[in-house]
């Protein structure tokens, strides 16, 4: 385990594998860290096909700090990923993810296309329900503690209890925000997951599509996933002309099955990711 500092912000990041393997990253979703099961294993089975994989820790997830800097959330977590690319000296390199973790790697692929090799990416949110969920689910609980109880509200979340215990300083950064001010910045950010009619990715405006002319690949979402909508999928796929549009190696209510069993011991909504890594290896090698 190691951390850089990307932009003033502290991140926790790993690195499996070794060079001159090609570079790839792998972004979780919601706001789990980078040890959360299926992800180091995707890390490690893209390694054993001779990748060199980085998984990291997004600002406000795992061991890395918390920042309220940005425009949203997204856009932060995929400047931060640009940042530690650059900083680590990988070049260019194969962007992938899931969930929060897909949307983060399509933005910062349209940010910096010329550090991005290939994109590969699942599970993308959309949809009106889904974002609706979204917003208030990363934003609703934070804004009502600060105006309820201050700041100390909101460090004593549950949400913020493990990023606080493996980063410490992430109290004193939460509580260093002023109350009245924390709550517009969460306005601010929530307005990102407002359903929009001419793009299937919140934070990515028409013209930014074009900008993907790196390799792309996107899996196919399932047909009852709300949180990531078979029409996301689709969509970003007609947004994206050139990219392959595949079905993904698990069964098609993947998202729904994890769901229901993502507490029970060694399950988790990931657990499926590695079934992925021949695949993003052939694909990287195209």
């Amino acid at each position: 385990m190691a951390d850089l500092m990307v932009n003033g912000i502290k991140v926790e990041y790993q690195l499996l594998g070794d060079p001159p393997g090609q570079p790839v990253v792998i972004t979780p979703g919601r706001r789990f860290a980078k040890e959360y099961i299926g992800v180091p294993q995707l890390g490690q089975a893209l390694a054993e096909l001779g990748m060199y994989a980085l998984i990291w820790d997004r600002p406000g997830c795992g061991g890395s700090d918390i920042s309220y800097e940005g425009r949203s959330e997204s856009h932060m977590h995929a400047e931060t990923m640009i940042g530690l690319v650059r900083e680590l000296g990988l070049g260019k390199i194969v962007v992938t993810g899931g969930s929060a973790g897909s949307r983060v790697s399509i933005i910062a692929a349209a940010m910096a296309p010329e550090v991005v090799s290939h994109l590969c990416v699942w599970w993308i949110s959309g949809g009106p329900l889904s974002l609706a969920m979204l917003a208030g689910h990363y934003y609703g609980d934070q804004a009502m503690a600060a105006l309820r109880g201050g700041m100390e509200a909101v460090a004593a979340l549950p949400s913020w209890a493990e990023q606080i215990v493996r980063n410490p300083r992430n109290r004193d950064i939460i509580l260093a925000q002023d109350p009245e001010a924390f709550v517009e910045r969460m306005q601010d950010w929530a307005k990102l997951f407002a359903w929009s009619e001419t793009s299937p990715v919140p934070g990515m405006e028409p013209a930014d599509f074009k900008r993907l002319a790196m390799p792309v690949r996107i899996y196919r979402s399932g047909r009852k996933d709300l949180h990531h909508t078979r029409r996301t999928s689709e969509w970003l796929h007609e947004m994206i002309p050139h990219s392959e549009f595949v079905d993904p190696p698990w069964p098609e209510d993947e998202w729904n099955a994890v769901s229901d069993v993502m507490m029970e011991p060694g399950r988790g909504l990931f657990e499926s990711w590695p079934m992925l890594a021949p695949e993003i290896a052939a694909f990287a090698k195209g």
